[in-house]
Formats: C-alpha cells, structure tokens, sequence
C-alpha cells in the first residue's frame, strides 16, 4: 500500500471563484437532465436524485450563514431549524418548490451557490465560524461547498445517468484544503471520490467512513 502524503507544500487557496464555478458546472450538467427520474435512487445515497439536490443547496446556504453573524458562534451552529421530510431523508431548512419541476430546483441551487459565493468573497479571512469538522474560516467554508458540489452532482448524476467529470485542478484545490493525507499520483478527481467514500483507489480500498478537516491551513 502506498503512503499517504499531503498534496503539495503550498497548495492553492480554494476561491468564492471556485465556489461558482462547481456550481456553474453542476447547473449545467443538471439543466440538460430529463424532466422524469428525479425519484431515482441519487448513485450511493439512500435518497433520490431530488432530495439530494435539496440537501446539496441547503449546505450551501448552511455553510454562508455560518459566516453571517458580526461574530460567528465557534461552539455550535447558527441556529436555523432542522426538519426532515421523512425518517430517512436528508435535514433540510429551506425546500425547492416541487411544482416548479426539475428546472425551478436547478435555479435554487444555483441561487444557493450564488449566496455562499458571495459570503466567501465579502468575508474577511481572519473570521472564524463553527463547523463539526472543525473550526473553519472563509475557505474552508468555500472548500465544504466545493466538495458538495461537485460529489452530490456526482451521485445525481449516477441516478440520471449523466457524465460528469469536474476540472481536475478544481478538485486538487478542494483535496488539498480538507483532505490534505489523502494519497497522490491518482487522478484527482477520483482521489476526491475515494475521500469521500465513493470509490476505490489503487491499493486504498473504499472508505466505509470519512471525514475532512476544516480547519485552517498555514499557507507560509
């Protein structure tokens, strides 16, 4: 088995830039998916294509407000309440309307992006703000949101039946922000997957559990 390296010395910041870009992708390749399947099983998950899409907007406006506070809370959440629409389905504060089809949920997705971008660019980097993960700060909020994006997409994706590869230099950034053991020499992009429970890497079998750091990086 191989050994686990950081990725780079001196890795590039992950940008509000970045943020709009994994969601600008995801919009696009979601745009062009069929109007029926949305009910389909989203790749790994337990939920459906939908849902997930739901979940994946709802951590984007999760990770902005974090940082919406004159000073973040560093013990716990901002304390917007959680609902579930069943047992099993993923934690939501906000729902897209689901008249509004497969295109009005898009659009809200891609306002969500918007509204974590815009956090990420107008937040001063010395702010801290609570997450599970760690303590975290601009980046690594925008990293979170990266990594969302572009592995729900993923298993959307999965569920419809769409191609979906993201910029490896997207993904590198991502990896070497909240995943910075994580093996080298593979394709970035299947290195995220492997991070995040959903693939195998040579010599580094499926994770059954995972976890990334969020706290803040020394990038002298």
């Amino acid at each position: 088995m191989s050994r686990s390296v950081e990725i780079g010395s001196v890795p590039s910041a992950v940008t509000a830039d970045d943020v709009g870009l994994a969601v600008r992708l995801a919009v696009g390749v979601l745009g062009d998916a069929p109007p029926h399947g949305w009910d389909a099983r989203a790749g790994s998950l337990e939920w459906d294509c939908w849902e997930t899409v739901e979940h994946l907007a709802n951590d984007l406006v999760y990770y902005a407000v974090q940082l919406g506070p004159q000073s973040p809370p560093l013990d716990t959440h901002v304390p917007f309440a959680l609902r579930r629409k069943r047992p099993d389905g993923p934690a939501y504060f906000l729902l897209a309307e689901r008249d509004a089809g497969p295109a009005g949920l898009v659009q809200v997705l891609e306002a969500c992006g918007a509204l974590l971008a815009a956090m990420v660019r107008t937040t001063p980097p010395h702010v801290r703000a609570h997450h599970a993960a760690g303590v975290s700060d601009p980046e690594g909020f925008a990293a979170m949101g990266v990594v969302e994006t572009l592995v729900h997409t993923h298993d959307v994706a999965e569920g419809l039946g769409l191609d979906w590869t993201p910029p490896a230099a997207l993904c590198s950034r991502a990896l070497a922000r909240l995943f910075p053991q994580a093996p080298q020499g593979a394709d970035p992009w299947l290195t995220l997957l492997w991070a995040t429970g959903r693939a195998e890497l040579p010599g580094h079998p499926r994770l059954t559990t995972w976890r990334w750091t969020s706290t803040p990086r020394s990038r002298s």
